[in-house]
């Protein structure tokens, strides 16, 4: 379906699309759906104009959504999870554990480190956040940290562990796409990464250091934890999520054998099928008259995912259009002629990733995408393939958690319950990565040449 578009008409189709998305998100304050919905609209027209047919458009809009049936499917799994592991004790196990254990001036950092442990023992940041991320945003709101400032900490580690773990979907897909081997890929990415999450880690000590909690917080925090029942069963669906992980499971019968064992749990203690029905779909509700409690706890359910779901899917829409009808490599190719050292190529591979994720909304399109584009370029400025999945790590990875539309930064708004645009400032390790990559770029430290793997 892909066509040699006009440039200067694939050029004004972009520039409205972004100025439609930018000016009703950012300028105006609009949820994103109806923007995406807009902007889709503005696509499908522009596209009259170069001969491409209703129905080619169609087809290029379903077929972006195709792409992303997978982690839609995911999230519906993660939203049921969510909502068993509440009301089996799961979380609130690990709430009760957290205040109890967590010192307030160290919570930012324990935070932030927990979820990249978690994060590279699974290999999945969106596992991480719906898990332990869950638990650790209820424990830094409750003990007063700002609700932005705690989820740009938990998707920091959560990040970093993705992208430091052999088992993430995302990093095979980049040394997959440029053609290295996976552990030299993720040693690779350590150049950016780990000083990434090492910035993050001071600034986390600079931002907790002295907090402590007020009376009020104390004892708001004492009497959470008497309220709350830990259980031994907590660590059962826990350890269930790392050894599928070792044993590298995929990730939607992971959560399919999860949800099994924890609904078995739960009808076992003398719940019924309806009761069951209700949760998973409707998510769960404590019956505790608390306010507080309540905010805490009440969360999960398929429903619950559907707002993200809807989001999503006009991304993906969005997406196909502007890829598969080839507006997007139209507008690029210039940009490609132009390329006349390795610091401009790599600068180039970054932009291209973050441009595709706020244009496309989904990761593993704006990952592959610089992939597929400079592979060549790369070669012929002499850099490593290794390069390449470093750049595109770093930007069409790691950037879709910045984009209110995102598939990453769309989920972690739903979990976290904390808008996107709120926690941006706070997720240092996605902006710092690409910042990184380009300083590697810059003065050449750490940056991967052809010669150094032939030796």
């Amino acid at each position: 379906m892909e066509k040699k578009q006009h440039f200067a008409l694939a050029t004004a189709i972009l520039l409205v699309v972004i100025l439609v998305l930018a000016g009703g998100i950012i300028g105006l304050g609009l949820a994103p759906i109806a923007p995406l919905l807009v902007a889709i609209a503005v696509v499908v027209l522009g596209l009259t104009m170069t001969g491409l047919s209703l129905k080619e458009a169609q087809g290029a809009l379903i077929k972006g959504i195709e792409a992303g049936i997978a982690p839609l499917f995911l999230f519906l799994l993660i939203g049921a999870m969510i909502a068993l592991w509440l009301a089996t004790g799961v979380i609130p196990t690990m709430i009760w554990a957290g205040f109890k254990m967590i010192n307030p001036t160290w919570f930012l950092p324990t935070a932030l480190l927990t979820s990249a442990l978690v994060g590279t023992m699974i290999g999945s940041a969106f596992t991480t956040l719906s898990t332990v991320g869950v638990a650790l945003m209820g424990i830094g709101t409750t003990l007063g940290f700002h609700p932005a400032l705690v989820a740009g900490m938990i998707i920091s580690g959560a990040i970093f562990g993705d992208k430091s773990s052999p088992l993430s979907d995302s990093t095979n897909l980049a040394a997959a796409v440029s053609e290295t081997d996976l552990f030299a890929h993720l040693r690779n990415l350590m150049w950016t990464t780990l000083p990434a999450l090492l910035i993050t880690l001071l600034l986390s000590f600079i931002f907790g250091f002295g907090h402590t909690s007020s009376a009020s917080a104390t004892a708001k925090t004492a009497h959470l934890a008497a309220q709350l029942s830990p259980t031994w069963w907590a660590l059962v669906p826990v350890l269930l999520i790392l050894v599928t992980a070792i044993l590298q499971v995929p990730a939607i019968p992971a959560l399919l054998i999860n949800i099994v064992i924890c609904s078995g749990y739960y009808l076992l203690q003398g719940h019924g099928l309806k009761s069951w029905s209700e949760l998973v779909v409707q998510g769960f509700h404590t019956k505790a008259g608390d306010p507080a409690l309540q905010a805490l706890l009440n969360r999960g359910g398929m429903v619950a995912m559907m707002d993200t779901i809807m989001l999503i899917m006009l991304a993906l829409g969005l997406g196909g259009l502007l890829s598969e009808t080839g507006i997007l490599k139209t507008v690029m190719a210039p940009l490609i002629r132009r390329l006349h050292s390795q610091k401009t190529l790599v600068l180039s591979t970054l932009l291209t990733g973050i441009a595709a994720n706020f244009l496309v909304g989904e990761q593993y399109l704006s990952t592959m995408l610089p992939g597929q584009m400079f592979k060549s370029e790369y070669q012929r400025f002499g850099l490593s393939p290794l390069a390449l999945s470093r750049a595109m790590e770093d930007s069409g990875a790691i950037a879709n958690y910045l984009v209110p539309w995102g598939v990453a930064g769309a989920f972690a708004s739903q979990t976290l319950n904390v808008p996107v645009l709120s926690f941006v400032p706070f997720t240092f390790v996605a902006l710092l990565s690409p910042l990184l990559s380009l300083l590697s770029a810059l003065t050449g430290v750490g940056l991967r040449q052809a010669s150094q793997d032939q030796s």
